[in-house]
């Protein structure tokens, strides 16, 4: 038996999950925790790590080196994405977490990004023949991967991360109808290639990915439902009036009103609007009338690489 720590280092968040590796390659979750860095803040479209969210970013990966002690881990794979690869001084950031933190961060391509994520994803959701649109919305970049159970026949990381967009919107308080219209054609002008690529590849459903759509599950499940109904559960299929609904409430909301949300967390209350917002664009646009959460993504994605490839 041993133990391997998986950090995800998000432009919004560095999340850390610790599994114990049986001999037969089966495996159970330790423990796993996330701590919001905001690495994109002041510099995501200016293509550098500013030196506050940078030196947030390191005092998060010594936090999750204690939390690896303290676990007993046996090796630490760290992986970075948008924030740190789009970045004049990401290597820079890189040299001084294994200098400072002791950790080796491994640093993957937009489309590799994709493909890890749709290794965690099926292991979460129970996919078949029939094609899926997975979609993981994250700080920097978001992916699109068209694919079912057994591959992937389309893939593509996109400069459309919700900390990205949310720096160049700069939307009021709450979003205008102007401001909403603005992001729609940009989101409509930029996802070109997608658009070109399902009419190849036609789909019958939208997954989504852990983070934003984790936030969107839990609170329709505190609306509509009970917060339980999520309890143990790595996939979960939405009711498309509730998520109409919910969608609806954050479009009109302030970022006070959305603070006093409940199964909204705190890191979430600014970027909610813009990943609610290009979810329900990604719906409209292609007719999509079934969406799931998949609640495994990344960091699952590099474990199901590490025990299987």
């Amino acid at each position: 038996m041993s133990r391997i720590g998986i950090i995800d280092l998000g432009t919004n968040t560095f999340n850390l999950l610790i599994v114990e590796v049986n001999s037969d390659k089966t495996y159970q979750s330790v423990f796993q925790t996330k701590i919001s860095v905001k690495l994109g803040e002041g510099g995501i479209n200016k293509g550098f790590i500013a030196p506050i969210p940078f030196n947030r970013g390191i005092d998060a990966l010594k936090m999750h080196k204690q939390t690896t002690e303290k676990y007993n881990v046996d090796k630490i794979y760290a992986i970075a994405t948008s924030a740190v690869r789009g970045a004049s001084n990401g290597a820079e950031f890189v040299i001084k977490a294994k200098a400072e933190c002791g950790i080796d961060i491994h640093v993957i391509t937009g489309n590799k990004e994709a493909e890890t994520i749709y290794y965690g994803v099926r292991e979460a959701v129970e996919m078949s023949d029939e094609t899926s649109l997975i979609i993981d919305i994250g700080g920097g970049s978001t992916e699109f991967i068209i694919a079912n159970r057994k591959q992937i026949f389309w893939k593509q990381s996109f400069l459309l991360g919700a900390a990205r967009l949310l720096e160049m919107i700069n939307p009021s308080d709450p979003i205008t109808d102007s401001e909403i219209n603005t992001y729609t054609n940009h989101l409509n002008q930029e996802l070109q290639p997608l658009f070109e690529a399902i009419k190849k590849y036609p789909i019958t459903e939208l997954i989504g990915s852990s983070g934003s759509f984790d936030s969107l599950a839990e609170m329709v499940a505190h609306k509509f439902y009970t917060p339980r109904i999520l309890d143990d559960k790595t996939e979960f299929t939405f009711d498309m009036n509730h998520c109409r609904s919910i969608h609806e409430m954050i479009l009109k909301s302030t970022n006070a009103e959305r603070l006093q949300m409940k199964g909204l967390v705190a890191m979430r209350v600014d970027m909610i609007v813009i990943s609610s917002i290009l979810v329900h664009f990604i719906l409209d646009s292609l007719a999509i009338k079934k969406l799931r959460l998949s609640s495994y993504s990344l960091k699952e994605g590099v474990l199901f690489e590490i025990l299987n490839l």
